[in-house]
């Protein structure tokens, strides 16, 4: 009889792991479900034929990754570069520069990337800005997508963050900005444009069978421990 309690505690122990092995199976679950269907948007959106930036700038979420066009001005005394970025296995920046389209929006524009100058005190070599009224072709990305923290400015502003570069330039641009994929000038169309994300589902679904194998293994364990005793 004075088993039976610590019996009973062991099954309690063993319900509880199953139940937390259940819901970590259920999350890793949804996780997956959530990244099919991200990524299922993204591919579509990637499809679609270019559209005018003006019809989808008022809900860009529902938007985002697809390719739009517009024509405005690039700001060359508003330009930050995005560090850490590599292609092909080469250290470099994406170039982002402000833009006002003729309908008054204001926004960055990811102009592509280029190779890091031969040390760290030299920048890198940058396609000059038009001066005139141009056309672009780019994809719509949400601000979000900004890795944060990640920022310098040209010319040295002592500050990082987009945010921060507003702020210190008194500029209040849209919630998204654009990757340059061309436009009606030959210089703009980036030697290297922006990447595109890895459309992978990753290996959410089979960490969620990983969690039920787990609880599988549990209930083997408990019913193990019965039958010897």
């Amino acid at each position: 009889m004075q088993r039976e309690p610590w019996a009973i505690f062991k099954s309690l122990v063993a319900l509880g792991l199953i139940a937390l092995c259940l819901w970590a199976a259920q999350w890793q679950y949804q996780r997956g479900v959530d990244r099919h269907a991200r990524n299922s948007m993204i591919a579509e959106h990637i499809a679609l034929p270019p559209t005018p930036l003006i019809k989808v700038a008022t809900e860009p979420t529902r938007f985002e990754w697809q390719k739009v066009t517009t024509s405005g001005k690039f700001n060359p005394d508003e330009q930050i570069l995005l560090r850490n970025r590599y292609s092909e296995g080469v250290y470099g920046f994406e170039v982002l520069t402000l833009f006002t389209s003729i309908d008054d929006r204001t926004f960055w524009v990811d102009r592509g990337w280029v190779k890091a100058g031969k040390t760290a005190t030299e920048p890198p070599v940058v396609t000059p800005i038009p001066t005139e009224i141009v056309e672009i072709t780019g994809r719509l990305r949400l601000d979000s997508s900004l890795p944060r923290g990640s920022f310098f400015a040209l010319p040295a502003s002592g500050t990082g963050l987009v945010g921060e570069l507003n702020a210190q330039s008194r500029i209040g641009t849209e919630k998204f900005y654009l990757d340059l994929l061309s436009g009606s000038l030959p210089d703009l169309t980036p030697e290297v444009t922006a990447q595109l994300p890895e459309l992978s589902d990753g290996p959410h679904m089979a960490y969620a069978l990983q969690w039920i194998f787990f609880g599988g293994l549990i209930v083997y364990g408990r019913i193990l421990i019965r039958r010897t005793r």
